[in-house]
This record gives C-alpha cells, structure tokens and sequence, in this order.
C-alpha cells in the first residue's frame, strides 16, 4: 500500500500533532505517523499526568495545613493507587481528544514505526500486536514535504540503566506500585524537582543530588538559592556540587555511592532513585544519517525549521533546545506556515522562533517561572541594567491566599528600557508568566509596563511592583 500527501508528520507529540494540525487549517493534504500513543510523551507520559499527580499533593498539602485556614480535616491520607488512577484517566482523556482533533482536520494517521527513506518518502513498519494497524505489514508514503517529531527520551544512568522497578525515570516514576520509603532524585532540573515535591508531599523522605553548584540551575542564581532554602524547609535533604559515582541494586532498593562537594565519597541506601539527568533524541535508526546534520543525535535546523536536505523538516525534543512542549508546538506552527509559504500560499507569512521569549515553568511547591535572560546572563552580554525585586509577602493577595513565600524579579536594559528578562517562584507563577511574555514578544519598555493598570487585589499585581522597583517607584514595600 503506498499514499502521497502534501506533508508527513513523523511523531505526535506537541509539535508533531499541532503542525499537522495547522498544515490541514493552510489547506495542505496532511498524515501524521505515530508509532505508540498520539499526543507522544508530553500528553501520555510528561507534561499532562504528572501535572494532574502535582495537583493531587497540592489538594494533600492543603489539607494538611488546613487549620491554617481556620478548618478542621481529621484522618487524612494519601492514596497512591487512585491518584496515579486520576493521572492516568487524564492522560486517557486528552488522548483521545488528540484523535478527534485528527478526524476533525482530516489528517490521515498512520500508526507504526516510520523511517524517513529519502528527502519525500518514508516506510511505516506496523506492530501486529498493536492493535492499530495489525496486519498491515509496512507501507511505502511519499509527500512534498516531511516534519520529523520524534521527541526524545529520558536518558539513562551508563552504571544503572532503568528497571522500572528500583531504578526509575520520570515514566516508571508516573505509575509507582508503591510510595518509596526513601527515594533519591539524581538531577535537579524541573523534571527532578517537580518528582522530589511531588514524592515529599506524600510523605517520602527526598535527596536531591545535583551536580552544579545549585538546583534549577538554568533558572536565575537568586530563584535557585530561594528554592533550595523552600525545599530543605520543607525536609527534601538536597546535595549540590555533589555527583553519583555508582548504584547498585539490592533486594530491598539501591546502594549509591555519592561524592560530596568536598570530594568525600560515602555509601547511602535508598529504596528507590529516580533518574533525572537528560534527554536524549529519538534520531537513531530513522533514515536521518546522510539527510540532516546531527549534534549528539540533535537535528540542526534553520530558524523556521529547515534540514540541510530541502523539504525535511524538524521539531521539537528531537532538535536544539530548550525541550519544552510549547516550544515544540510553536515551532510546529512555524515550520507548517513555512511549508505551506514555499508551496505558493501567499497568506502563510511565518515568523521564525525567538529562543529568547520562551517561559520555562517548574511545578514544584513553590512553583518556578522565567522567561528571558537572568541577571547574569544580562552582565555577561554586556548589557548595563536596571533590576526589580518584590516579595509575595507585600502582597495582600498572596497574604490573604497563606501564600507570602516568593518573589517577581524584572532586569530592563538601563539604556533603552527594553524587557531583558522575568524570574518568579511562588505560588501560581505558571500562570503569571505569560504577561511577561507577551511584553517581550510586543517588545515593550518599562515606560508601558510602568502605565499599566494591574487589577486588585491579584498576584499580578506583584509584576507592577517589581517593574515599579527596578525603577526606584515601587509603593507597596
């Protein structure tokens, strides 16, 4: 069996899904090849489940501290089984949202393993025991042109790869059959820290251990020493500085062996670890080897998309970072209004992807959210400029929430007021960074940041303030 189309999207993540997506809205004949789940990690196995897990501790946490409120819960306890239940209900949910989405737009999928053979055509390789797809052997499918989507993958300890059942990525740590007695989170970026919150709300005793000198550390130097204070608060014992030199699995969990900062190397037990330390790219063994340049397996690409081999494409996890979901979706956007411009649509006019005016968001408790350059980075550009502070706790919002634990930072460039960069941790910072974002998307100055009216009482408010202070204005503290 063999189909033509206009574009072939391999993967169905948050990028591979909705560039298929908008190539059907631009008019384009469009298939999409899946060889597991549609919507890919982010919707099945990242972003979405283990939001729903985070927003389970959340509720327990509160009603653990719900005296603080002036209320009363008594025998309060957490169950595991039902919580992983509700994530994976949600998952299921949004998984077959993605598949209506599909049927809506008219997009052919094709379920299987693909591989790319050439600039226009690719094999899909069925699983018979699939289900989708079984007997269908493999089909040959040309098209104008091809997005690769194929995400990546957690990568694995090279003296402990991942069991599943001691040893765990953030997959296996999705669906635990048990809560660990005591669990060791290898890696300090948003994947770490959200399971090392996660696991000490229901009441695991947590290590983190991180390499560098400090956890988030793409994150700005003062949300990063914020937060390793908020966590050790509330009991995660975090190491930084500090490297794995050997796990071994035992009968009863693990024994890691780790090196502290000052070089001394001890044993520790642990019931279970979870492996946070990377990704790496779904590009082996998919045809890409003479048809795109590779750095570590990442597809080097063009601004809008573009391989060295014209009319592949490629997006998200499988190309340079960061490795986020909406940046993955954004350059789908991009790529698809691309390819629908060189194919003679004179209403696509795509904008190629600023790096720069992406958020990166942590929901941990409390929660992480920048967008832009630190206060470093800024320095280290050569930039002279101007930085604000201000604190949850001058907040009557955030006070009236029992939420006065965090702080909004802004960095403008002192010459032209321009928006440099946003860095928040607190409560539902997730939320309020995107007013940040869309002020350096709208390139906007301080001077209109300065005349926007804020609504009272909200925790945006605190955005002003900060902006306000950078500025030697701010009123409310």
């Amino acid at each position: 069996m063999s189909a033509s189309y206009d574009v072939i999207v391999l993967g169905s993540g948050p990028g591979g899904y909705v560039a298929a997506i908008r190539c059907a809205q631009l008019g384009l004949k469009t298939a999409i090849v899946e060889r597991e789940n549609l919507g890919g990690i982010c919707l099945n196995w990242g972003c979405i489940p283990t939001k729903a897990m985070l927003r389970s501790a959340e509720i327990f946490h509160y009603m653990q501290h719900a005296g603080d409120y002036g209320l009363v819960a008594k025998g309060i306890e957490a169950d595991l089984d039902a919580i992983v239940k509700r994530s994976r209900g949600v998952a299921k949910q949004l998984n077959q949202g993605i598949s209506h989405l599909m049927k809506k737009n008219k997009i052919t999928v094709h379920m299987g393993e693909g591989r790319v053979t050439g600039a226009n055509s690719l094999t899909v390789k069925s699983d018979p025991g699939s289900g989708s797809g079984a007997g269908k052997g493999e089909e040959a499918l040309t098209a104008k042109h091809i997005i690769v989507a194929t995400g990546a993958r957690a990568r694995d300890l090279p003296f402990a790869p991942a069991d599943g059942k001691r040893v765990w990525t953030y997959r296996h740590a999705m669906t635990p059959t048990e809560l660990p007695e005591k669990l060791l989170v290898i890696g300090s970026g948003a994947i770490g820290i959200e399971f090392a919150s996660f696991y000490n709300d229901l009441g695991s005793e947590v290590t983190v251990v991180e390499m560098l000198d400090r956890i988030v550390p793409v994150e700005d130097a003062d949300v990063s020493t914020f937060l390793e204070k908020s966590l050790r608060k509330q009991g995660i014992n975090i190491m930084t500085g500090a490297g794995v030199e050997d796990v071994k699995v035992t009968p009863k969990g693990i024994t890691a062996t780790i090196k502290d900062k000052s070089g001394s190397s001890a044993a520790t037990d642990f019931t279970h670890v979870i492996v946070a330390i990377g990704i790496v790219p779904n590009t082996e063994d998919i045809g890409l080897e003479s048809l795109a340049e590779m750095d570590r397996g990442f597809i080097q690409i063009d601004p809008y998309g573009r391989t060295k081999t014209k009319g592949l494409w490629a997006i998200g996890d499988c190309t340079p970072g960061p490795w986020l979901a909406h940046k993955a979706s954004h350059e789908g956007v991009t790529c698809a209004e691309a390819i629908a411009q060189e194919l003679g649509n004179k209403d696509a006019h795509p904008h190629p992807l600023n790096r720069n005016a992406i958020p990166g968001c942590t929901y941990c408790h409390p929660q992480v959210a920048s967008v832009g350059l630190t206060e470093a980075k800024a320095k280290e550009a050569g930039r002279e400029i101007k930085v604000g502070n201000f604190p949850f706790i001058g907040n009557g919002k955030a006070i009236a929430l029992g939420e006065a634990e965090g702080f909004i930072k802004t960095i403008f460039d002192a010459k032209t007021g321009e928006l440099l960069g946003a860095h928040m941790v607190g409560a539902e910072v997730t939320e309020l960074i995107q007013g940040y974002t869309v002020g350096k998307v709208l390139e906007t100055t301080e001077a209109e940041l300065l005349q926007t009216v804020f609504p009272h009482p909200t925790l945006s408010e605190m955005m002003h303030e900060s902006v306000l202070d950078a500025y030697g204005r701010a009123i409310h503290f």
